[in-house]
């Protein structure tokens, strides 16, 4: 799995091209919350929950229908989040779905459980190019670790910055030319 500090690169990249407007600093947090919920079933772990069973590791919360389920929640909490229901679904399911992309991208671990509940076959991508984290701390804290973070700095926080940039400057070029046409 990438690490709990690029899961969010993707929400951040889309917030920084839609801007404030479509997605309000309450929406952001909720959208990297999104972001980094699936991981939580780590806890299995500790609880005897076997890696490969439905709610071990990238199993349940790894699958397109929990993505569906989260954005369902956005959209329910959009009042509170204050945006639109669209936004609040779109933000919470990009967040989601993005964390079941990057974890499909690594390369290690079991796959993840997307096409649940129609298949409880783990999928990887074709293309693996992230380094998967280790979840002992011990070792993290050390070369694999390092290596773990330049290859999430290379694969997902670089492509989304230009994402992110690239958006932020088309929705700012944009504004000036409907300030032109509309004085």
């Amino acid at each position: 799995m990438p690490t709990v500090f690029s899961h969010p690169a993707p929400v951040l990249a889309l917030a920084a091209a839609l801007g404030p407007r479509v997605v309000p600093p309450r929406l952001l947090l909720f959208g990297v919350f999104c972001a980094v919920l699936p991981d939580l079933d780590v806890i299995g772990f500790k609880l005897g929950i076997r890696y490969a069973d439905l709610l071990g590791h990238r199993g349940f919360s790894h699958s397109l229908l929990f993505a569906l389920l989260l954005g369902l929640l956005g959209a329910a909490l959009a009042p509170w989040l204050r945006c639109s229901r669209p936004a609040a679904c779109g933000v919470a399911l990009a967040g989601a779905a993005s964390h079941i992309l990057l974890d499909a991208m690594t390369n290690g671990g079991l796959g993840v459980a997307a096409l649940w509940p129609f298949d409880t076959d783990r999928y990887f991508l074709d293309w693996r190019p992230i380094r998967v984290s280790p979840l002992n701390l011990h070792v993290f804290f050390g070369r694999k670790g390092l290596e773990v973070l330049i290859s999430e700095w290379r694969w997902v926080w670089l492509p989304c910055l230009a994402a992110g940039a690239t958006g932020w400057l088309l929705r700012r070029a944009l504004s000036k030319v409907r300030r032109k046409l509309h004085p």
